[in-house]
């Protein structure tokens, strides 16, 4: 069973559950909307030692701020803005003096940036390395919260950067290059709250998710919820400096915005997107009723098979 058949199968095993005016399993983020027009929005991860992240390759100060950041990075692909945090570490018996200091202080001070709030969570002991658990929570507009299931035939595929840069990263971290520039980036992920709540605001954007798992991957979320196909030109793919144009589609754990918007408006989104963000919007493919995704080549169909990350 796959990590997917595996989210599917809990999904179904809970669908006796009463729902409780949630939103549940399917998005980003699970939503309760309360009233006078706004929604909280509620996603958890984990960061697992020897799973997500070596500990001596990472130091505990970034670990902290990265642990954080791809929680945030969740709300931010729901279109609205993260206002809270819960925390729980299973911790070892081998950290080394004020090594979790280090690693609150990454945390908090990542928090501070972004007026997050910390508010509960849990602390135990681990005897299979560090494990971070957070639980994050977003607050904004109803009427800008963007889902996987909104995709529209004809909408233009695009994504919010360049791609590969963390992929390539790993390949540097687990090749014993801690310290090189591209291992940085993949230690130091940078949620795109800002840009994620501008879309959100924005009619024209239809669906929205951040890249955690590499867009050969997360795409097919997308198009999964919303019951449509799309067709990818391969030379379009914004491939990071340093980057393979593998590592840009299923290297995962870039944390840009992957969204689809309104053919007809396309053109102003990405103006309107530029002039506020001094840099672009990059349009990859458009969306189609086949209900496949197909990989193009200067416009031509390749039979290559290509699949991001999946945990199983």
């Amino acid at each position: 069973m796959g990590e997917f058949e595996l989210i599917a199968a809990i999904k179904g095993m809970a669908d006796g559950l009463p729902a409780n005016g949630f939103e549940g399993i399917g998005d980003d983020c699970a939503v309760l909307e309360i009233g006078n027009g706004e929604a909280l929005v509620f996603t958890s991860d984990a960061l697992c030692e020897g799973v997500h992240f070596l500990r001596e390759a990472i130091p505990p100060r970034a670990l902290g701020d990265k642990a954080l950041a791809v929680n945030l990075s969740d709300v931010a692909s729901m279109g609205v803005a993260p206002v809270a945090v819960l925390l729980s570490l299973s911790l070892p018996d081998d950290l080394h003096e004020g090594w979790v200091e280090e690693l609150m202080a990454g945390f908090t001070t990542l928090a501070k940036q972004h007026e997050v709030a910390l508010i509960g969570g849990d602390t135990t002991r681990s005897q299979s390395g560090v494990v971070l658990n957070i639980t994050a929570i977003g607050r904004g507009a109803a009427s800008h919260l963007k889902r996987r299931r909104d995709a529209r035939v004809g909408d233009v595929v695009l994504v919010s950067d360049r791609l590969g840069a963390s992929a390539a990263g790993l390949k540097e971290v687990l090749q014993g290059n801690y310290h090189a520039p591209l291992a940085a980036i993949h230690h130091h992920p940078v949620a795109e709250i800002e840009a994620g709540c501008w879309l959100g605001a924005r009619k024209e954007v239809h669906a929205m998710m951040d890249l955690s798992d590499g867009l050969a991957s997360d795409l097919k979320h997308i198009l999964k919820a919303s019951a449509v196909g799309a067709e990818v030109e391969l030379t379009a793919i914004p491939v990071a400096e340093g980057a393979t144009l593998r590592e840009a589609l299923t290297g995962g754990e870039d944390y840009k915005l992957l969204l689809t918007a309104d053919a007809a408006h396309c053109t102003r989104l990405m103006a309107n997107f530029e002039s506020r963000f001094q840099r672009p919007l990059y349009p990859v493919g458009h969306i189609t009723a086949s209900k496949e995704l197909h990989w193009l080549e200067k416009g031509v169909e390749t039979v290559q098979e290509i699949s991001g990350f999946c945990h199983f």
